[in-house]
């Protein structure tokens, strides 16, 4: 399709299209003639994340210029193109490393991690924005007397184990990698906050049930 059909279908202006081909956000189209270019549905797939991305996620074009890299990234394979591309989106506050009470919760959590088997986590640890955001939050549902324990975390975790093998069955209904990466920053930026939903509603829903109005 030539650009103006790219901008019909997906809903996105010419002048933004531009944009983010300037910026590197959006692959060349292939040349056709010295001011032409074709695209395809990759290119349509593409926008719609993009799209997702800077107006949902609010994320920055410079972060997503670097999350597009890691999807794009084909010397890597699969588990490490997630995490790359995953690593890469904006991550909350972290506890200061040397804390003791950060030092005690990291030991406890690569505890919990053995426990539940997790070994692939646990090995790369720190090194993970995924492991520290953990390690930050129990922090500080300690300090404000709300730690629940590991108990309580593992009946947590084994939940989310099975949205976890839901996610990636869904990734594979795709054959080609860049696809799976792609789908599963969407559902970084889209189903996160679904998912919340999902909870906020449950517990509205259970709430009135066991207490009443």
């Amino acid at each position: 399709m030539r650009l103006a059909e790219l901008s019909e279908r997906s809903g996105v202006p010419v002048g933004t299209i531009k944009y983010y081909l300037r910026e590197g956000l959006l692959p060349q189209g292939e040349r056709i003639s010295a001011t032409q270019a074709a695209y395809g549905e990759a290119h349509l797939r593409r926008l719609g994340l993009i799209r997702a991305m800077i107006q949902i996620g609010r994320i920055p074009v410079a972060t997503v210029r670097e999350v597009l890299g890691h999807v794009d990234d084909e010397s890597l394979g699969t588990t490490f193109r997630l995490g790359a591309a995953l690593w890469a989106m904006p991550q909350p506050p972290e506890a200061p490393a040397d804390d003791p009470l950060t030092v005690e919760v990291s030991g406890a959590v690569d505890r919990f991690l053995g426990d539940m088997g997790w070994h692939n986590a646990r090995e790369i640890g720190a090194l993970s924005p995924t492991y520290r955001t953990l390690v930050t939050t129990i922090v500080t549902l300690t300090r404000l007397g709300f730690s629940r324990g590991a108990e309580t975390l593992a009946q947590y975790a084994h939940l989310m184990e099975e949205v976890a093998q839901l996610d990636l069955d869904q990734l594979d209904t795709y054959e080609d990698d860049s696809e799976k990466v792609e789908l599963a920053v969407a559902s970084a930026v889209l189903y996160d906050p679904l998912l919340l939903a999902l909870r906020r509603l449950a517990q509205e829903e259970h709430s009135t049930r066991r207490y009443g109005l």
